[in-house]
């Protein structure tokens, strides 16, 4: 999420921590920038091809060997036995990271090592559609999913899967690598074979389910522009499949972007949830168990207001009240959404939060912050929810246990509680440090 959306949010993940096709990690876009009101758009939160410092899509240095797909899926293996169900109300909050589990054994139980050994219960992996049904339907690859809930299941964490990115075959034309660009399928009842299968495959092993990421942009929607409407269909159609399995699964309508641009690419985060709620006529049993949500820090600490932040240039980049979404707590606005639409016995779930280091992207580094401010804030997040936001905070997922794939020119790396190679960062620290 670059240039001219300077808000756009944390996100993407579907094209960047699976991976596109074959063995190819195209270098994840989830970070919020900010952008003028007024700017012209370009995509949404995806770097121009030449834009300085974006590496080119890498190979994993020891890529793992493909399983060819089957046209009957296999059972689930079953060497490490499902967890015990847990309520679909969270506690306030519950402590998460996003992991980059797919590609590679070694690593994956690495990081989860780390993720437990730091108090966290939880991570969110993307389980794109198109990296396990990617070749025809009912052509099923499921080495890397296997592996990832498995090993999570093993080390008694917790998963929330994010789930899209259609395949070609069921969204022709939809895919830009270059754009950073997915869609959802065509064909509604696609989505809600695939979704019963995996869901099928994976009952009571994953916790929660996210139903798509940003759809409040145009480029996680076909490159249409974003569409409420449509997405609610979406949302509904995921909630019955997941629920008709399993019922104890928790269904999280998707993160959406932080941004103040309001046109054909982008809707900002609170019109795009306004307009759900209309969708949904203010009724959103059936469609969600609990409300996603975006929550970069950008510049502001954690404990400073939207209010504050809008009258406040060195925090807001200069664009004034619309700049309020600028902070942590613009989680905030949304809540105030919720609890107007009578929808107040819900949960959010905060789906990505976290601050930069970035000192060499200039459309990150003016909101960088120094290391031990990094993790000062991180868990100065955690601390502000659990004080201020019980009981309506749910789980709460920073980013990133580090892809080990990053290197320095990736903005993502700079974003990290641990380095690619396992190394833990000053907020890795103060997390472990941390009462839960």
């Amino acid at each position: 999420m670059k240039h001219v959306l300077f808000a756009l949010s944390i996100t993407c993940l579907a094209l960047i921590a699976v991976g596109c096709t074959g063995n190819e990690i195209a270098p994840p876009t989830e970070t919020p920038m900010p952008t003028k009101v007024a700017l012209p758009a370009t995509t949404p939160g995806a770097p121009p091809a030449t834009t300085p410092g974006a590496p080119p899509a890498t190979k994993p240095a020891t890529p793992q060997p493909k399983v060819p797909p089957t046209e009957t899926p296999v059972p689930a293996p079953t060497s490490v036995s499902p967890p015990k169900p847990k309520p679909i109300k969270m506690n306030s909050p519950e402590y998460g990271a996003h992991a980059f589990l797919w590609w590679r054994p070694e690593t994956a139980d690495r990081d989860l090592g780390l993720a437990k050994e730091a108090g966290l219960t939880w991570v969110k992996q993307t389980f794109a559609w198109r990296d396990i049904e990617g070749a025809k339907k009912g052509a099923f690859n499921w080495e890397n999913a296997d592996m990832a809930v498995q090993l999570a299941n093993a080390k008694g964490i917790d998963l929330l899967a994010r789930v899209d990115n259609a395949p070609d075959w069921a969204a022709s034309g939809c895919f830009n690598a270059q754009k950073k660009q997915m869609g959802p399928a065509k064909n509604m009842q696609d989505w809600v074979d695939f979704l019963t299968t995996f869901v099928t495959r994976y009952k009571n092993r994953i916790r929660a389910y996210e139903i798509w990421n940003e759809p409040n942009l145009a480029r996680e929607w076909c490159g249409r522009p974003p569409n409420p409407v449509e997405y609610v269909e979406l949302l509904r159609r995921s909630y019955q499949t997941i629920k008709a399995i399993d019922p104890n699964a928790i269904v999280v309508s998707a993160g959406l972007t932080p941004t103040t641009q309001s046109n054909q690419e982008a809707m900002p985060d609170m019109t795009f949830v306004e307009q759900m709620y209309n969708a949904m006529k203010n009724k959103s049993d059936g469609y969600f168990d609990a409300l996603g949500v975006h929550a970069a820090g950008y510049k502001a600490p954690p404990e400073m207001s939207p209010d504050d932040v809008a009258k406040n240039p060195t925090y807001n980049h200069g664009e004034g009240a619309a700049g309020r979404i600028y902070c942590f707590r613009h989680a905030e606005d949304i809540r105030k959404i919720m609890v107007a639409r009578g929808d107040s016995a819900k949960q959010i779930v905060i789906l990505e939060f976290g601050w930069t280091m970035d000192t060499i992207h200039p459309a990150y580094s003016w909101f960088r912050v120094d290391e031990q401010t990094h993790g000062k804030y991180i868990v100065g997040a955690f601390q502000y929810a659990k004080k201020n936001w019980a009981p309506w905070i749910g789980a709460m997922f920073v980013i990133y246990l580090a892809n080990p794939d990053w290197t320095k020119d990736y903005e993502e790396y700079w974003w990290s509680i641990t380095d690619p190679q396992g190394n833990p960062r000053a907020a890795w620290v103060q997390i472990k440090a941390m009462p839960k």
